[in-house]
């Protein structure tokens, strides 16, 4: 009653197949956007540094003033001058490493970490325009909460993929099944006629049309852990895209989406099935 070939066997299985591949990489990226939201809020958390720009002759005075204003405010619980070396680091992605940075006008840099509980930003900003005019405190909170918040976006909209993806899935094979069941309409017919109930001829669409979107979605999923795991490893250089992927206990996440994506072929088959076979009763 259910053919093992034909188009609406190979549309199911090739286009189970691609789902799988694609809920692979949907997956990887929802995962790599929570890791990439974390890191960002983690690693900016606590830290804050202040900015000393003045005229050459009062940048020395301005930093030890800078300096005695923080180790004497609460809630600082270290603070360091970064060196020129440290300073040319963080300009050197931009100019590169054999630009002469000496000869740059870099602002003086403090990295302050923050104690348990915090300073008061505002206060210590007071402070700092009295002691050291030339000081400014950045705490990061305009670069943290935009990257978080944007990071997030980004799982979500993995997320949201899956979901399009799963309801593109049911739409393939209700599709085939549709097909499958207009083509034996007459076997259909005569197997009623000998007493079968709808039932026990939907049984007989939803379990094939599962078994193919199980084995299609496995196929699928298999081929893009390979794709996956031949990507380049998480590279600070490299930024979030050498990092997507799974970590660990992760890689067992995949593991689900066969099994979704033969639930969802049972689901949206016995829908079509069942609806098909009331409309030509």
């Amino acid at each position: 009653m259910v053919p093992r070939t034909g188009a609406a066997a190979t549309l199911t299985l090739g286009a189970s197949a691609a789902m799988g591949f694609l809920a692979m990489f949907a997956l990887a990226l929802t995962f790599a956007s929570g890791r990439l939201a974390d890191r960002w809020s983690d690693g900016l958390a606590g830290t804050a540094t202040v900015r000393i720009e003045a005229p050459r002759a009062q940048v020395e005075p301005q930093m030890r003033a800078a300096l005695t204003v923080l180790r004497q405010t609460p809630g600082v619980a270290e603070v360091r001058a970064l060196s020129a070396e440290e300073r040319a680091a963080l300009v050197a992605p931009w100019f590169g490493e054999d630009v002469p940075v000496a000869d740059l006008p870099l602002p003086i840099l403090i990295a302050v970490t923050e104690a348990v509980p915090g300073y008061d930003a505002e206060g210590l900003r007071l402070r700092l325009a009295a002691e050291a005019p030339g000081a400014v405190l950045d705490d990061h909170a305009r670069w943290r909460g935009p990257l978080v918040a944007a990071a997030r976006r980004l799982r979500l909209l993995g997320w949201l993929s899956m979901g399009i993806i799963a309801l593109s899935s049911a739409a393939i094979v209700t599709l085939a099944a549709n097909a499958a069941l207009a083509a034996n309409a007459r076997v259909i017919e005569v197997l009623r006629l000998n007493g079968a109930r709808d039932d026990y001829v939907a049984r007989a669409f939803v379990r094939r049309f599962t078994l193919r979107a199980f084995i299609g979605a496995a196929g699928g999923t298999a081929l893009g852990a390979m794709a996956i795991a031949l990507l380049p490893s998480a590279d600070a250089a490299g930024g979030f895209l050498t990092g997507l992927g799974f970590r660990g206990a992760g890689w067992l996440w995949p593991l689900l989406i066969p099994p979704v994506a033969g639930a969802v072929a049972f689901a949206a088959t016995r829908a079509a099935a069942m609806r098909q076979l009331r409309a030509v009763s």
